[in-house]
């Protein structure tokens, strides 16, 4: 099946990034940041320090980038309701990041906080962002939810940030997609393609779930854009699932026991970056 050409074909932003094929992205999961109902008033430089310790362990392990998360800030504001404590402690952690390694790096500004993640990526140099929801709306845990692509694009532009690549969820997970049942998860795939997305993400149900390959296919088949996985993957399923996707986010399963919130784990790292680079060099 050829996807529908809705804008001109533009050059891989994966390429473009990473330099190889199927790259894989670890995850930082922050703790909780000042603001957040969560936080406990600890140093910041502790949090900070923590995220560089794991930076260094993913890109010590070959993962090709790193993904920094304030993944801890539950119950996540909504994108409006996200304050300049947020974006302040975030860029102080992804400088801290960078100065840790040389690893590309990206944002993740939960939730769905793209315009903060734009804005964190321009400061510290970050060369993507994602959103979880880029085009039409969901129902997220937050409430109604609308993609920010209009905006989004126009604050890129406004603050010189074209070079940030942005990474859209299609179908993403934690959401009820009610509102937009009649259209096929393809279908939505090619209105991120539509309004300018540069790389797609298909997911499972929750953090740690299996992406299923048939979500994979549904998303591909409505885009021309690179499509990566965005939640689930174990070393276990990189045969499978790398047969369908040009390269993953990993997290939960990178950290000790395959819980979110502990550190990344060294071990785990190489099991996947062995399965990986496996089925690279048989390409």
């Amino acid at each position: 099946m050829t996807a529908p050409k809705v804008l001109p074909i533009k050059p891989s932003a994966l390429a473009e990034l990473f330099g190889r094929p199927k790259p894989v992205i670890g995850v930082i999961h922050l703790r909780a940041l000042p603001g957040a109902p969560r936080y406990d008033g600890s140093s910041v430089r502790a949090i900070y320090a923590e995220a560089a310790a794991d930076a260094r362990t993913l890109a010590e392990g070959g993962i090709d980038g790193i993904i920094v998360e304030n993944a801890s800030d539950l119950p996540f504001s909504r994108p409006e309701d996200i304050g300049p404590e947020t974006v302040a402690a975030l860029t102080a952690a992804c400088l801290e990041v960078r100065a840790a390694v040389s690893t590309p790096i990206g944002i993740t500004c939960v939730a769905n906080g793209v315009i903060p993640a734009l804005a964190v990526a321009k400061a510290v140099g970050a060369r993507w962002v994602r959103a979880n929801q880029w085009v039409n709306a969901y129902v997220a845990n937050e409430g109604f939810m609308n993609g920010p692509a209009p905006r989004a694009l126009r604050y890129r532009a406004a603050i010189g940030a074209q070079d940030v690549r942005i990474f859209a969820d299609v179908h993403v997970k934690f959401g009820a997609h009610a509102i937009t049942a009649d259209r096929s998860v393809t279908e939505q795939s090619t209105d991120a393609e539509w309004f300018d997305a540069d790389v797609l993400i298909a997911t499972g149900a929750r953090t740690g779930s299996p992406t299923q390959v048939g979500e994979v296919e549904q998303v591909r088949a409505g885009t021309n854009l690179p499509v990566i996985i965005g939640s689930g993957l174990d070393a276990d399923q990189v045969p499978s699932l790398f047969a369908v996707a040009d390269g993953a986010i990993v997290g939960q399963w990178l950290k000790r026991d395959g819980v979110w919130w502990n550190p990344v784990d060294p071990a785990r790292v190489a099991r996947l970056m062995t399965a990986v680079e496996k089925l690279r060099g048989a390409a």
